[in-house]
């Protein structure tokens, strides 16, 4: 979607300085991207798309602002909203410029490691903070409103259980939507049971988690900072955020030893890590369809025959 006159105007109006270059960025499948250039020499990044999308978009935005106040100076960089509503007919999301180092050499291995041990930190410190969105923070697992995983709706409100949060308001939503669209998974029925069975014994902290950490939401600068954004933030199990950060790799494994190092994970969470990594692969098949349905079912089946044989705890 291309930027909307108004829009100099618009950011003029709310950053106090001029427009003087935008170009687009490519990446992004949901918004479209720019790179914004200022009078008083900033650059930043905006995100784009048709007034409808302005919820998630502000979804976004609040989600970021809560990282960014749980981080703290421990934490990774997050880069705070700058301005987020309507220009004309466009909804805009408008962030500071990220400078990216590109690839992931080995070179690079201590800054990762360092951003493993900056995401533990957030995650231990967001247990005392409060985030300006929240109504009952660290009490409960949830979070005051829905947002979006990927562009899927994710619903959330608040559960004093986290094995019931995450059956009723994760897994169930996305695999009905499955059978809806005409994918029923076989056996979804007895997963949905034995989910609750499995992490009944599982006392997780009610952590603020990032909630989408596959690799292409999380960065090193050039400037040699670890940064995390694009988040779909709840307050749930922190093994959730290492869990979708193994599914399709390119975390190199320095970040991992950075995390347990410095708040180590508990027992278990290898057998848990498939299960919760279930929900991104049933969002996968509800946003792409084709081989994540297949993978979908295979995980499924692979938990239910584990954790049948075995039992989780």
């Amino acid at each position: 979607m291309p930027l909307p006159d108004s829009f100099a105007a618009w950011l003029a109006e709310r950053l106090g300085t001029e427009l003087v270059g935008r170009a687009p960025v490519g990446g992004g499948c949901i918004h479209s991207a720019w790179r914004l250039d200022l009078a008083d020499g900033r650059r930043l990044f905006a995100k784009t798309n048709g007034a409808a999308s302005l919820p998630i978009l502000e979804a976004e935005a609040e989600g970021l602002r809560a990282l960014a106040a749980a981080a703290g100076e421990a934490g990774p960089r997050v880069p705070v909203p700058l301005a987020c509503g309507l220009a004309g007919s466009s909804a805009v999301l408008v962030l500071p410029w990220l400078d990216l180092a590109q690839g992931r050499s080995a070179a690079h291995g201590p800054l990762w490691r360092r951003l493993g041990a900056a995401l533990a930190e957030l995650h231990r410190h967001s247990l005392t903070r409060t985030c300006v969105a929240e109504d009952r923070p660290g009490e409960a697992f949830g979070w005051p409103r829905d947002n979006v995983i990927g562009s899927f709706p994710q619903r959330n409100g608040w559960e004093e259980d986290w094995a019931r949060f995450f059956v009723e308001r994760r897994l169930a939503p996305q695999l009905e939507h499955l059978a809806s669209g005409g994918h029923p998974l076989r056996r979804a029925a007895p997963l949905l049971e034995h989910t609750g069975q499995w992490l009944g014994a599982h006392r997780p902290a009610p952590c603020l988690v990032h909630g989408d950490l596959w690799s292409g939401n999380a960065a090193i600068t050039r400037d040699g900072q670890g940064v995390i954004f694009d988040p779909a933030v709840h307050r749930g199990d922190r093994e959730v955020d290492l869990a979708m950060a193994r599914l399709f790799g390119g975390f190199p494994e320095a970040f991992f030893e950075g995390y347990q190092n410095t708040w180590p994970l508990p027992s278990g969470h290898r057998s848990r890590r498939e299960l919760y990594n279930l929900y991104h692969l049933l969002n996968h098949a509800n946003l792409f369809g084709g081989s994540y349905v297949g993978q979908s079912q295979a995980c499924l089946d692979a938990l239910l025959d584990l954790g049948e044989g075995e039992g989780w705890g």
